[in-house]
């Protein structure tokens, strides 16, 4: 169970570059010493009386001592140049959890995942304590990035899906033309095509605004509930 949002501290004891402009941070919490939050939630960080920038959590719930933090940092504002400034060592404060982007275990419908680039980060927090926590029922993740480098954590899910049959992963990256150019595009096709039937289906979508409403649109079309997509906002 998710703790209320509280004042924290941790400090920072790994920094890893993913891709070109996404870094990946591990914190080892200070105060309180454990964490306990919901997969999909997100901590925020404070930079002044009324500027804040939230990160999404990419570690699973079993980790509540050690936490792992992942952002796009090409933005270049005051929060990316925070992550990019941060080393190990340093002390962080932060208030988490926060967010209701998550999935309900007790929840019966067949969970369907879509993924814009850095959106994925709450998605793999979700998928990875599924499955380490023996989720047995179909689930899909389309995961959509500008080049095969912007798939970050591509590896993981590929080996899910060998080891799950009932998890079917798909990676769909940029292209010149057509509509696989964007994530809006890219993903509604693939979307379209792998959900044959929506009885029984619960949506997660995240990543930028069109392409939330885009997959949105196109489940609503095909007769599934506006309430049972759940999303969130990226940009």
């Amino acid at each position: 169970m998710a703790d209320k949002p509280r004042e924290c501290r941790a400090r920072v004891i790994a920094v890893r570059r993913l891709a070109a402009e996404i870094l990946e941070i591990d914190l080892l919490m200070v105060e309180p010493p454990e964490l306990a939050f919901a997969a999909g939630q997100w901590v925020s960080v404070p930079f002044g009386p009324k500027t804040v920038r939230a990160y999404s959590i990419a570690s699973a719930p079993q980790s509540s001592k050690r936490i792992t933090l992942c952002a796009d940092v090409a933005p270049g504002g005051i929060g990316s140049a925070w992550f990019r400034g941060l080393v190990p060592g340093a002390e962080v404060s932060f208030k988490g959890p926060q967010g209701g982007f998550v999935f309900t275990r007790a929840d019966p419908r067949r969970p369907l995942f879509v993924a814009e680039e850095i959106g994925i980060v709450p998605v793999r927090s979700i998928v990875g304590e599924l499955y380490a926590t023996g989720f047995g029922r179909s689930a899909a993740l389309a995961y959509w990035a500008r080049d095969p480098g912007w798939l970050v954590y591509d590896a993981e899910f590929l080996s899910l899906a060998r080891r799950y049959p009932s998890f079917a992963y798909h990676p769909v990256v940029a292209s010149a033309t057509g509509p696989w150019r964007d994530a809006a595009g890219g993903l509604a096709e693939v979307v379209d095509r792998i959900v044959a039937d929506i009885e029984g289906l619960v949506a997660y979508v995240c990543g930028g605004e069109r392409m939330i409403h885009r997959v949105r649109d196109l489940l609503v079309a095909k007769g599934l509930d506006r309430k049972a997509v759940k999303w969130e906002k990226f940009w």
